[in-house]
């Protein structure tokens, strides 16, 4: 799979999810299929419990099938996912 800056507007609605770095100490390592998006959270769901973690907050990486895994920050995913696939992407380079 190809990397590029339009990840940010791929759907993560059933993708593998791990919190990276957090705000707060205690969802960082949190893992787990992302079930549900809001426009300020992501819902995980791990072995027996659903966590909800806060984008604007973290830093998270994503595994596709594939094998990549991408590192994403949160504050880049803010929004509505439907609003998120019209957004218009600087670059940075």
């Amino acid at each position: 799979m190809k990397v590029t800056p339009d990840v940010i507007r791929w759907e993560f609605i059933g993708t593998q999810a791990k919190v990276a770095k957090n705000k707060d100490p205690s969802y960082v390592g949190v893992s787990g299929k992302v079930v549900n998006e809001t426009r300020n959270t992501f819902t995980i769901q791990s072995e027996q419990k659903r966590k909800t973690v806060a984008k604007d907050s973290a830093v998270f990486h994503f595994s596709f099938q594939d094998g990549t895994v991408v590192e994403v920050d949160g504050k880049l995913l803010v929004g509505r996912p439907e609003d998120r696939l019209k957004k218009s992407i600087r670059r940075l380079w």
